[in-house]
C-alpha cells in the first residue's frame, strides 16, 4: 500500500505534470471506485488544475472548481503518461479503473491489482466532505507534531502500538510498512500497550516516527511514479524481509500473520529476543 513518502512523492510528481493543464474528461472504468455523485465527473471538465498535494495516504488534485480526491487503497497506483491512448477504454477489462484525459494528450491512470476493489474516487467542493479526510488526525511532517503531543495521544490507550501508528485517526500517513520500520527503529514491539510507555520511551518513538519518513521523503524526492514502489522495498530494514538478517543486530527477522496482512519485526532488536506468537493461532507473547 502506498504510504506518505510514496503519496508525497507522487504528489509532488503530478503537480509538476499537472499544473495549468486543463481537465478533458474523466472516465470512470470501474464504477465501485467512484464514492460520490454530486459533484460529477462531468463538472471537473474544462477545469485547470490548480495543484496536487497529499492528505495523509490520499492524493488531492485541486481544480478551479471541485477536487478530485483519490485514495489509492491497498494495491492501488497512479501512472502519468504524457501522450495517452486515444478512444475511450472498456470497463471491466484489466486493472484501469480511472482515467483522467488532459488536454494536449496527456493521461493519468489510476489502476489497482488485485480481487479486492477498494481504490477510491471523490468529487467534492471541500476536502472535509471525504469522510476519510474529515477524520485524519496529525500528519508526522506537520511541525506541531512533536513528542509532547505524540504523548497526549497515546496517554490512557489500550490500543497496542501497531494498532496506534496505523490509526489514521491518530496519526496520518503511516500504514503495515513503515509502522514496522518506526517500532525497529525505535527498538519497540508491535504489541506493546501505547498507554504504557515512559516519557523517555514516547520521545524515543516520536524521533523514530519523524525520522523514518522525513528519510523516506528525501529518498523518494524526484523520483518518477514508477520508480517509487523499487525505492521502497529497497530501504526496508524488516518490513518484507521475514527470514532474512537484520541488518543492525544480525538476528532473523520474524513474521506474525493475520488473515489478510502481516507484520515483520526483529526480536533482538524488539522483543528481547523473544519470538512472537502467530495471532492466527494464539495470543501474542507480550
Amino acid at each position: 500500500m502506498p504510504e506518505l513518502p510514496e503519496v508525497e512523492a507522487l504528489a509532488a510528481y503530478l503537480d509538476h505534470q499537472l499544473r495549468g493543464r486543463v481537465i478533458e474528461g474523466i472516465e470512470i472504468l470501474a464504477v465501485s471506485a467512484l464514492k460520490t455523485y454530486s459533484p460529477g465527473p462531468q463538472d471537473l471538465a474544462g477545469r485547470t488544475v490548480s495543484g496536487v498535494a497529499r492528505r495523509g495516504k490520499m492524493l488531492v488534485i485541486r481544480t478551479d472548481g471541485p477536487a478530485l480526491v483519490l485514495h489509492l487503497a491497498r494495491a492501488g497506483w497512479a501512472r502519468w503518461k504524457e501522450h495517452g491512448p486515444e478512444g475511450r477504454a472498456r470497463p471491466g477489462r484489466g486493472p484501469l479503473a480511472l482515467r483522467l484525459r488532459l488536454q494536449g494528450g496527456g493521461v493519468l491512470d489510476l489502476t489497482e491489482a488485485g480481487t479486492q476493489k477498494r481504490l477510491a474516487a471523490y468529487i467534492v467542493e471541500r476536502l472535509e466532505d471525504v469522510p476519510a479526510v474529515a477524520r485524519l488526525g496529525i500528519d508526522p511532517l506537520d511541525p506541531a507534531f512533536s513528542a509532547a503531543v505524540l504523548g497526549q495521544l497515546l496517554a490512557g490507550s489500550r490500543q497496542q502500538l501497531k494498532g496506534v501508528l496505523t490509526d489514521q485517526s491518530v496519526i496520518a500517513g503511516l500504514g503495515n510498512a513503515y509502522s514496522d520500520e518506526v517500532l525497529h527503529r525505535a527498538r519497540m514491539s508491535p504489541f506493546r500497550p501505547a498507554g504504557a510507555l515512559t516519557g523517555d520511551e514516547v520521545v524515543s518513538l516520536h524521533r523514530a516516527i519523524v525520522d523514518c519518513v522525513t528519510e523516506a521523503v528525501a529518498r523518494a524526492d524526484g523520483l518518477a511514479a514508477s520508480e517509487l514502489k523499487d525505492d521502497k522495498r529497497g530501504a526496508m530494514q524488516v518490513h518484507g524481509r521475514t527470514g532474512h538478517a537484520c541488518p543492525v543486530c544480525g538476528d532473523t527477522v520474524r513474521q506474525v500473520a493475520f488473515a489478510d496482512r502481516s507484520l515483520q519485526y526483529c526480536p533482538g532488536c524488539q522483543t528481547g529476543g523473544k519470538v512472537l506468537a502467530d495471532r492466527r493461532l494464539s495470543k501474542l507473547l507480550k
